[in-house]
């Protein structure tokens, strides 16, 4: 695939921290890796062979591991320096992003969703961002997305109970542009902030994608997780 993987990996994982007390969220061991080294094999699998691993709390232990192994893909770590959020961590990232356009992942979560095919959506339809979502029956824990009738977002809606719809499947394609709308050294959101923006623009499609969102950000994600993915 040409272009670089983008994976978000600087949050604290508090809500994590009463079973993986020792470690950043996306490096907690999930059939016998770290659930950051399975999000790579999994994009590999599809042609990826860069990525740019955005990473904070801990940092330096996400970037020892990988530079003691061997991987059959380059792995670049930018570590920022105080917590930037996803966009403004992207922002950080920018100068190590030698692609025009680049997956961007959450590093704590993941759908088995294709790839390439989210990759021909976006370059069928040439926004400035395409984002995966999944089909949620209960997405109180997620909120949802408002998408219009032509596919591009509208809107992220609050958390709400027993809600289901399309929630944020934490997997996007960007052109490298969208970060000239992302303020450089401040906290800056996607979710909040970058897409809202470009939203406004209509300049954000959505990618529905079958599958289930795996997501380790609790203890009881975090056993699932490790049922789902051995």
């Amino acid at each position: 695939m040409s272009m670089d993987a983008v994976i978000l990996c600087g949050g604290k994982g508090t809500r994590l921290r009463a079973v993986v007390p020792d470690r950043p969220k996306p490096m907690a061991a999930v059939g016998g890796k770290p659930f950051l080294e399975l999000l790579m094999d999994y994009a590999a699998g599809y042609g990826f062979v860069r990525f740019v691993l955005c990473a904070g709390y801990m940092g330096e232990m996400i970037r020892a591991y990988f530079a003691a192994r061997v991987l059959p893909y380059e792995v670049t770590v930018a570590i920022e320096t105080e917590p930037l959020d996803t966009a403004g961590a992207i922002k950080n990232a920018e100068g190590l992003i030698k692609t025009g356009r680049f997956l961007a992942m959450n590093g704590d979560s993941m759908v088995r969703a294709d790839l390439k095919a989210l990759a021909d959506f976006h370059e069928s339809k040439r926004p400035l961002a395409s984002l995966a979502a999944a089909k949620k029956e209960d997405a109180s824990a997620f909120g949802t997305l408002s998408v219009g009738a032509d596919g591009k977002l509208l809107a992220f809606r609050e958390k709400a109970a027993a809600a289901s719809g399309l929630v944020n499947a934490g997997i996007y394609i960007l052109e490298k542009d969208a970060l000239g709308l992302v303020p450089a050294g401040k906290k800056y959101s996607l979710e909040r902030d970058l897409f809202p923006a470009l939203a406004a623009k209509g300049a954000v499609n959505v990618f529905e994608v079958p599958g289930e969102l795996i997501d380790i950000g609790t203890p009881e994600g975090y056993r699932q997780a490790g049922e789902k993915l051995q």
